[in-house]
This record gives C-alpha cells, structure tokens and sequence, in this order.
C-alpha cells in the first residue's frame, strides 16, 4: 500500500503524456490541411546575351556614320565596342560604340538586365516588370496612365474633324499649326506623340521630334525617352533611349548625336526612329 501513490502519479504522468502527443498530433494535422503556396514560376531566361555582339556589324555601320570609312584597326577598334564592366554577367552585360565623323559624334549603348526574384511568391516576370515601371516612372511616363489621355486627345481630334472637312484648325496661328502646314494623316498623329510609335510626320525641322512615351508592339512593354539637351535656343545635344521588357529581361538602348559645329541641329526624328528599330531587332533576337 505505501508504493500506490506512487503508481498512480506514474500512471497519471503517462495519461499526460499521451494526450500532450496527442494534442501536438492533432495540431500537426490542422496546419498541413491549409492550402500549400505553389511557387511561383521562374522567368523565361537563365541568360544573356554577349552584347558587344548583339548588334550586327551592318547595323552599326548605318547606326555609327564614318565609321566604316576609317582605317582598318581603327573601324575594327570602333565595331568590337567596349563592354560594361560589371561583376555578375548572368545578370547585368552591355556595350557601348562611338564614332566621330567630321560633321558629329554618334554614340550608341545597349544594357541587359536579367531579373530574378528570390521571393517564391513573386515571379521574375513580375519582379522584372517592377524594375521596369521604376524606370518608366523615372522617364516621366506611366503605361497606367497612358490611356486616358490619348482617348480624350483623339476624341478632341475627331471633334474637330468633324467640324471642318480638312482636318486644319480654324485658327493658323493655333495649336495645330504643323496640322494647317502638311494635311496628311500625319499631321493629327505627331500631335498626341503616344499613338505614333515613332512614326515619321509633318516636322519642318530635324529638332522636332515626337515627345517621349509608351511604345507599343515591343517586348511585353516598352517607352522611349527623348532628352534634347539644348545651348541657348540650339539644341546641342540630342539623346534618345528605348526601354523594353521582355518576360525577366529589361533592355535600355541609347543612341545620340554631338554635332560638329553649334549651329547644326540632331535630327531627334531619325534618332528615335533608329533607336526603335535597334530594340525591335534586339527584342527579336531574344526571342529566337
């Protein structure tokens, strides 16, 4: 009789036992019965390319003028361009060109940048198209905020068409002058900038080129960028970049000219134009 206690407190420390493994049991079964979270899906590319060989030789002949005319170690020095130093060449890579020629300096630059996502959440194609909008946001653009304002510049410009059979302002000295100038289909589509895609227009100088603005029909999306830098009332200075985004890669091009003389104007038109075509080409390339 004096050793019951004593098997009662050790029978009562198992029944415990047991029902704590039970209860940790019963948790246990209650968490794995929430839904799993499916990681999200990787980006389309685990490379890039070698960007001082992206762009065709023949390319850059028409991209770079007077370059071809040069001695042959000095072309080929100009062609081979001088790739970016950067430390992770899975992730970031770029080349830049210059040539100087008697009448300007043109100078191109192409950047890759692949994005990965360490969150299983978050897809790279997502993560990337954050990278993307941060420089969208930077350029002065925003592809969420583009719709409305070319729908109530084209709805202004239907009224007005419809209230005079040419198309041309009532008023020459008006807004529309470079509409009452050229009456082509050309002349409405240079006014709202964001719809023409780099579409040649009614411009009566090289300067006035199309304003920067969202790109369609490039990569999942795409800007350009127009930076005149200007010296008094002469544009100097005349840059451009184009920016795409293709699944988990961002592409910068930049391409510019430095006249010669103060008094020559960049052709902005001719620059944008090229610049779209390089990306075009490059988005291409990518895509094989």
């Amino acid at each position: 009789m004096a050793y019951v206690p004593g098997v009662a407190l050790l029978a009562a420390l198992v029944v415990g036992c047991s029902a704590g493994a039970d209860g940790n049991a019963n948790g246990a079964d209650s968490k794995a019965g929430s839904p799993t979270v499916t990681p999200a899906p990787p980006g389309k590319y685990l490379t890039l390319p070698a960007p001082c060989r992206a762009v065709p030789r023949s390319t850059l002949k028409d991209l770079l003028p007077g370059a071809a005319e040069l001695p042959g170690d000095q072309q080929d020095k100009v062609f081979r361009g001088s790739a970016a130093v950067t430390y992770d060449t899975d992730r970031k890579v770029g080349c830049s060109w210059k040539s100087d020629a008697p009448s300007a300096t043109r100078s191109l630059s192409i950047d890759f940048e692949r994005v990965v996502s360490y969150d299983p959440a978050v897809s790279d194609d997502d993560r990337a198209d954050t990278v993307y909008a941060k420089k969208e946001k930077a350029a002065g653009l925003s592809s969420s905020a583009t719709p409305g304002p070319p729908e109530e510049k084209d709805k202004k410009g239907e009224e007005s068409e419809g209230s005079e059979e040419s198309g041309k302002t009532k008023d020459p000295a008006g807004a529309d002058a470079t509409g009452s100038a050229d009456p082509s289909p050309s002349g409405s589509s240079s006014e709202s900038g964001q719809d023409t895609d780099g579409a040649p227009g009614s411009s009566s100088s090289p300067e006035e080129a199309l304003p920067s603005r969202i790109l369609d029909n490039l990569g999942d999306a795409a800007f350009l960028q127009d930076l005149p830098k200007r010296a008094g009332s002469t544009a100097q200075h005349h840059s451009v970049s184009v920016v795409f985004r293709t699944s988990n890669v961002v592409v910068t091009v930049r391409y510019a000219e430095q006249p010669a003389l103060i008094t020559q104007v960049p052709d902005g038109r001719e620059l944008q134009e090229k610049a779209q075509a390089l990306a075009r080409k490059l988005a291409e390339a990518l895509s094989e």
